[in-house]
C-alpha cells in the first residue's frame, strides 16, 4: 500500500545515517575524541562531578535525537560523542574502580551485544541501519550502538594495556580488523548486516588507541601531545565534517519535495 502525503511533503527519511564514507570518518572520530575528552575532564574535575554532568547530557542529546523525525547531523552525531564521552568515563568506572579485567568487561559486553541484537532481531525481524523510522527500532539501534562502545572500549584497552602491545600496535591491529569486513562486502555484496555491525565495533578500539597513542605520555608509549590539545584538534574536526553533512543534507532536500499527490511510500 501507498500513502497519499500532503503537497510539499519532504520523503520521509531514515533516522539514522547511511553507512558511506563520511559516516565512517565521523564515527572513528568521535570515539577517538571521546577517549581523550573523557580523560581530560576526569583529570581537570572531580570525577563524581563530570560523570553524573555527562550522564546528563547523553540522556539531553538523546531526548533530542529521539524527538526528530529525520536524520539530522549535528543532533545524531552529538549524541555519537556523548556516547563515546559518558561510555569512556563508564568503562574507565569499571575498571579503575571496581577492579573488573578487560578480559571480563570484554565478554560480558560481548554477550550483551549479542542478547542485543537478538531481542533486536525478533521483535523487528531486521538488524538493518537502513531502516531505523520508528522509535522503537530506533531505541534498539541506540541500545546496539551503547553495546557496542562499550564493548571496543573494553577490547582497546584489553589489546593496549594487558596484553602489552601499547596504543599504536593497537590502532593498526584495529585498522586491520576494521577494513576486512569492508573488503569482504565490497567483493562480495554478502552479509551487509554483519559486516556493518563488526566495522562498527572495530570503530572505537580503532579511534581510541590512536586517539591515545597522541595524548599519552612517552613513558606509557604516546606522543605526549596530551589529552587537552587532542580533544581540541578533533572537536574542530568534528565541528566542520558535521558542518559540511548538515549543508549537504540541506541542499539534497531542496530537490526531493514531493508533487501533489505523489506518494509517500509504503506504508
Amino acid at each position: 500500500m501507498t500513502a497519499p502525503t500532503r503537497p510539499g511533503a519532504l520523503v520521509t527519511d531514515n533516522r539514522v545515517p547511511e553507512p558511506d564514507a563520511g559516516f565512517w570518518v565521523l564515527k572513528i572520530l568521535t570515539t577517538g575524541m571521546g577517549e581523550t575528552t573523557s580523560d581530560f575532564f576526569v583529570k581537570a574535575f572531580a570525577p563524581e562531578l563530570v560523570v553524573p554532568v555527562a550522564l546528563l547530557v547523553l540522556i539531553a542529546a538523546l531526548v533530542l535525537q529521539f524527538r526528530t523525525r529525520r536524520y539530522r547531523p549535528a543532533t545524531y552525531w552529538t549524541s555519537a560523542l556523548m556516547v563515546s564521552v559518558f561510555g569512556t568515563m563508564a568503562a574507565d568506572v569499571l575498571h579503575v574502580g571496581l577492579g573488573v579485567p578487560y578480559t571480563v568487561s570484554t565478554v560480558g559486553f560481548a554477550v550483551a551485544l549479542a542478547i542485543v541484537f537478538i531481542v533486536w532481531w525478533r521483535v523487528e525481524r531486521t538488524l538493518s541501519v537502513h531502516e531505523i523510522r520508528t522509535a522503537r527500532r530506533e531505541g534498539f539501534y541506540w541500545a546496539a550502538v551503547m553495546t557496542t562502545f562499550a564493548l571496543g572500549t573494553a577490547a582497546g584497552d584489553l589489546t593496549a594495556t594487558s596484553l602489552g602491545l601499547g596504543y599504536l600496535a593497537s590502532g593498526f591491529l584495529f585498522l586491520l580488523v576494521f577494513a576486512v569486513p569492508g573488503v569482504f562486502f565490497a567483493l562480495t555484496r554478502r552479509a551487509a548486516v554483519a559486516t556493518f555491525w563488526i566495522a562498527y565495533v572495530t570503530t572505537r578500539p580503532l579511534g581510541a588507541s590512536f586517539a591515545d597513542w597522541f595524548a599519552v605520555s612517552k613513558a606509557r608509549g604516546g606522543m605526549d601531545v596530551g589529552s587537552g590539545p587532542v580533544s581540541a584538534v578533533l572537536l574542530l574536526g568534528f565541528i566542520v565534517l558535521v558542518a559540511v553533512l548538515s549543508a549537504r543534507l540541506r541542499s539534497g532536500e531542496g530537490g526531493r519535495r514531493l508533487a501533489v499527490g505523489e506518494p509517500e511510500g509504503l506504508a
